[in-house]
């Protein structure tokens, strides 16, 4: 019987899965207010998903409640609508109650032009809380059908939102509602929604945006009529019928993509004036709206991308949609990264004015350039072999813009700012750091652009929140020091930051691994038996100075089981330039399993990790990766736990699979190699599936396909099926049981 000092007592499957995080109940979803006097944020008290609203008054120096769900309203997701429910898979959304709020702009707005209030969408209806009332009013009821994505108008007075497929605009001064759009109902079209492709893989959220002067309103038209309806049957419910299955238009790689039209319409109503564009369209090079922008003279700006993602353009319209001038134009032959970076100057303020700042991966890393109101680069304003990652906020006045990137190292994010107006006859300057202290941070700067909120955390500290001076990133106060006290921990006295490692992959390039080690004093000298958790695929970086890393306390618990645990990110993740990016370029199965082969080959010949007792886990594209290597090197690796894997990339979506792989019919080759059912006659391990039957994204068809190429060639394996979830496991139940499914695979294999 384990001790109570025991690291192995302190450790259970509900421990594993708890959530938030541990040392992650910290404030979320930070806004300055239009005067930048109160800094509001969402936080839940219980350390649950059950979130509020807090606002933090910078005179006073109080944290004060300012909006709570009545009745425990937003609490069960079981309830939710089932867009809601498919809205909160795209973003990836665990909160509960409230997710997210606006602050209504004071100076047009006739609610109360003089005491601050925010916005709350709710299940029930859009509530509308002011800081000086104790009760929140309820302005909006959603009936039923949802109210989907509301947003305020720039000046305050009206309210647009989305609603059985149509746009609606409520004005708050007399609480009349007016329709924008018609023609949505009844048929495969929705007005001013984003598309699935938008939302899960172009990160664009929104279907419709307010002009600067709050008179129009652009929205998007998706037309999904072209596509056929995937049927995702619920074969875990009791009934049958149309509450037992959903149809989706779901784009399989080289299959048509929806029709996406732009629109424009008054916010007081009236005719709708069509730009000239429609993505999607057989006759159009124009595949994808990928972003929309207004600049402060009220045009209108659109980037399109082709089918290939090689040519992304920036578009120009005036209102009347009769003239469309082509701004920028990016080409680059591996392929388009969509970013946020387009930044318009404001057109009073200088010699740059209807100018903007772009970004560009050019040099094969992520840069930003100045442009004039033609659309002509200027030049430069970052440069070296590093990334920007997001303008935090630019100051036209003092000459200044300021960014997060990668400048100091690639397991960072910084805060740094240079010069907007740069001479370019001269050579550019180093950006300056602000932020303090590595790791990551993630900064929120206030209007006058004084200030800042930095959250902060690294491997060796939970995340806090700093008020900090934007001049010279000095501390101004603490805004909230994270509660979670770890040395007075019985949990946390076993676990410890895993160990940062540099190795060398094939060509040359360098890798970066984290280590999770046993305690030599309870299990002895490695090597160990050894797990590899990965991921591996675009977009996505595991290895970094998070503390993140810390409490992955799946990791930390195999490694309270006498279990090493290794991540290392592959050639083809995020966060390291273009070049590191496109090694995945037609290759997917290849360039990221031979790098992880070598990460464990260097465990191997470290002393580290005991061969033939060497297993592989992940999900999504991880749960891919690991089943391929297990396929690929049965002599490395004995088991594989494959979670909600891409079996076939000709079963998964446009955007995604082709950007890497090009279409089907041009690249039969490289989609058949990278297929796991090509490798199936090599594999020999054990091998455990795990899929969610309701996985709109990784439709459990892949596990499926898979499941009949291993009976045909007779190979052994397990699987754990979730009838009633989707991508990933979210009902506490669920996800408990896996992990006890998990350890005992894992006990038995390796």
């Amino acid at each position: 019987m384990a001790e109570a000092n025991d690291d192995t007592f302190l450790f259970t499957p509900e421990s594993i899965v708890k959530s938030p995080l541990p040392g992650y109940t910290v404030p979320s979803s930070i806004a300055f207010s239009p005067d930048d006097k109160i800094i509001s944020y969402l936080y839940s008290p219980d350390a649950s998903f059950h979130r509020e609203v807090f606002v933090y008054d910078l005179k006073r120096k109080t944290h004060d409640r300012l909006f709570r769900p009545p009745d425990g309203e937003g609490l069960d997701e079981s309830k939710f609508s089932a867009e809601e429910k498919l809205r909160r898979e795209r973003a990836r959304e665990r909160g509960l109650g409230v997710t997210r709020y606006e602050w209504v702009t004071k100076t047009a707005s006739p609610i109360d032009a003089q005491n601050h209030q925010i916005m709350v969408p709710l299940p029930s209806g859009i509530f509308f809380q002011k800081l000086n009332c104790s009760e929140p009013e309820l302005l909006l009821k959603s009936g039923i059908s949802p109210i989907m994505d509301p947003h305020l108008s720039p000046d305050g007075s009206m309210l647009a939102y989305v609603k059985d497929k149509e746009l609606y605009v409520l004005c708050l001064a007399n609480w009349q509602i007016q329709q924008l759009t018609f023609g949505a109902r009844g048929y495969a079209k929705t007005h001013g929604l984003a598309e699935y492709i938008a939302q899960e893989e172009m990160d664009r959220k929104a279907g419709f945006w307010w002009s600067p002067d709050s008179k129009n309103i652009a929205f998007t038209e998706v037309d999904s009529s072209g596509i056929p309806l995937f049927r995702i049957m619920h074969q875990g419910k009791n009934s049958v019928g149309p509450d037992s299955e959903e149809d989706h238009a779901y784009p399989f790689a080289g299959a048509s993509n929806v029709k996406v039209k732009l629109g424009l319409v008054p916010s007081s109503g009236g005719d709708v004036t069509w730009m000239d564009i429609i993505c999607g369209d057989v006759n159009s090079d124009e595949e994808y709206l990928a972003r929309v922008n207004w600049m402060p003279d009220n045009t209108l700006t659109a980037q399109v991308l082709n089918r290939h993602q090689t040519k992304l353009r920036l578009l120009k319209f005036d209102i009347s949609g009769k003239r469309k001038v082509l701004m920028v134009e990016e080409q680059n032959q591996l392929w388009i990264n969509l970013h946020d970076c387009f930044t318009p100057l404001d057109k009073r303020t200088n010699k740059f004015s209807g100018g903007f700042l772009w970004a560009s991966e050019k040099t094969g890393f992520r840069h930003l350039y100045l442009h004039d109101n033609n659309g002509t680069c200027l030049g430069p304003l970052t440069e070296g072999d590093w990334m920007v990652e997001h303008i935090a906020g630019i100051n036209e006045i003092t000459g200044l813009v300021y960014f997060t990137g990668t400048m100091d190292s690639p397991l960072d994010t910084q805060l740094y700012c240079t010069n907007l107006f740069p001479d370019m006859n001269l050579p550019l300057q180093t950006p300056r750091r602000i932020t303090r202290g590595s790791g990551r941070h993630t900064v929120i700067l206030d209007h006058q652009m004084r200030k800042f909120v930095d959250v902060h955390d690294s491997l060796s500290s939970p995340p806090r929140l700093l008020l900090c001076s934007l001049e010279d990133g000095n501390l101004i106060m603490p805004l909230f020091e994270n509660k979670y006290n770890i040395p007075k921990s019985k949990l946390f006295q076993y676990v410890s930051p895993p160990e940062i490692s540099a190795i060398t992959a094939s060509d040359g390039t360098i890798l970066y691994g984290a280590l999770y080690k046993p305690d030599a004093s309870k299990f002895g000298p490695p090597p160990y038996k050894t797990l590899v958790h990965v991921y591996g695929g675009p977009c996505v970086q595991l290895v970094n100075d998070s503390w993140v890393n810390t409490v992955d306390l799946r990791a930390q618990y195999l490694r309270s089981k006498g279990i090493l645990v290794w991540k290392m990110d592959n050639r083809g993740t995020a966060r390291r330039g273009l070049k590191f990016e496109s090694s995945l370029k037609y290759n997917f199965g290849a360039t990221d399993a031979d790098d992880q082969l070598t990460g464990v080959e260097w465990l191997v010949n470290q002393g580290l990790a005991k061969s033939g007792h060497i297993g592989i886990y992940g999900w999504s594209y991880g749960g891919y990766l690991s089943a391929i290597c297990l396929a690929r090197f049965p002599d490395t690796f004995c088991c594989a736990i494959s979670g909600a894997p891409v079996t076939n990339f000709d079963g998964y979506d446009t955007f995604y699979t082709e950007r890497y792989m090009g279409l089907p019919s041009e690249n039969p080759l490289a989609y058949e190699n990278s297929s796991v059912m090509h490798h199936v006659p090599k594999l020999k391990g054990k091998l455990l599936l795990i899929h969610g039957m309701i996985d709109e994204n990784v439709h459990f068809r892949h596990t499926a396909r898979l499941v009949n190429s291993l009976i045909a060639a007779r190979k052994s394996y397990e699987m754990l099926v979730f009838p009633d979830e989707r991508h990933m496991p979210r009902r506490l139940r669920d996800r408990v049981y896996m992990e006890e499914q998990i350890w005992d695979f894992v006990q038995k294999n390796i």
